[in-house]
């Protein structure tokens, strides 16, 4: 922000100097704090449910920068006067569910009483210093994989719409309550150079961000990124959210499509995810081990669906 001289010391390892999923701060030579915030309007109608989403979202930055989530504390907007307080009972349910499953103590929180409903998290977790893992360390080579299918923006528009069908509800509610904390357990394992979460900025919003203002560009296969059938179909009717046309605003002067590239496959990578998956850079010789891995342990969409380049620098290449 012009004009604004933020606060820092030595300690902060990755902080507001430079885009990333979280802040870092470091406590010892051995243990570094991950700090993260997440909150949003509710997405699906089921207060448990939402619960549930809003908190796998908010650990999920944790995750992608390797680390592992420890701690939590609520975030909470409420509407008194207009909803039944069980409302807001369910919902922190389902993000106490979520964070016993994520292994999250929560130790606190704060709500205000607002006309619109909102909740999330306030997340702290562990990482060694020499371990982080950031957007921008991507290598030439590296190959892209992307842990969970993209369509979820589309998708909850149309279920906002009241055309979505309960199968595609129930599939796109359970894959966005899904927390990334396998597949980011899995990738620790290998020779994994940088990675983020895929949210509200789309697929190629969070891969711009990864190659700007480095050396580096990206080559993208669409026809290997997995995408939910239903989105393709809710996108050829026009149920296509207005976030999705403010990213390709945003970054298209990045990204160079292919002619024989569908429009409405275009509109899917910009398209705003809710917890999505993880994208993650990984060394080229060990990627379809990551991948077959990754598949085995639950990710059963994960895919490799591009390379880092050398040119064009700061391009994405969609073909």
């Amino acid at each position: 922000m012009c004009g604004m001289t933020f606060p820092t010391n030595e300690n902060v390892l990755v902080g507001l100097d430079r885009a990333d999923d979280a802040g870092v701060y470091r406590v010892t030579d051995d243990i570094a704090l991950i700090q993260t915030v997440d909150f949003f309007t509710p997405i699906v109608d089921d207060p448990y449910w939402f619960g549930q989403i809003a908190a796998a979202n908010a650990l999920s930055d944790v995750y992608a920068m390797g680390g592992v989530p420890k701690t939590a504390m609520n975030l909470v907007a409420f509407p008194l006067k207009d909803m039944d307080i069980s409302i807001l009972r369910q919902i922190i349910q389902g993000g106490l569910d979520k964070m016993t499953e994520a292994g999250v103590v929560l130790v606190g929180g704060h709500s205000v009483e607002d006309k619109e409903l909102k909740y999330g998290l306030s997340v702290t977790g562990f990482i060694h210093p020499d371990r982080i893992l950031t957007k921008k360390n991507l290598r030439a080579g590296d190959r892209l994989i992307l842990t969970k299918p993209l369509g979820t923006g589309i998708v909850n528009t149309a279920i906002k719409g009241g055309l979505a069908s309960d199968d595609i509800i129930e599939r796109v509610t359970h894959l966005m309550a899904t927390l990334n904390r396998k597949a980011a357990e899995v990738m620790s394992h290998y020779p994994v150079h940088a990675c983020t979460d895929i949210t509200g900025f789309g697929l190629l919003g969070h891969m711009a961000e990864m190659v700007s203002d480095t050396p580096f560009g990206i080559r993208l296969t669409s026809k290997a990124i997995p995408i939910l059938p239903e989105a393709i179909e809710y996108a050829g009717m026009g149920l296509v959210p207005a976030g999705a046309y403010k990213n390709r605003e945003f970054r298209e002067c990045m990204v160079d499509f292919v002619p024989s590239v569908d429009r409405l496959v275009q509109d899917i990578l910009f398209d705003p995810q809710t917890s999505g998956g993880l994208l993650i850079g990984v060394d080229p010789d060990r990627a379809e081990d990551l991948v077959t891995e990754l598949k085995d342990q639950g990710a059963e969409d994960a895919a490799v669906i591009g390379e880092v380049t050398t040119e064009p620098r700061e391009r994405i290449v969609v073909d």
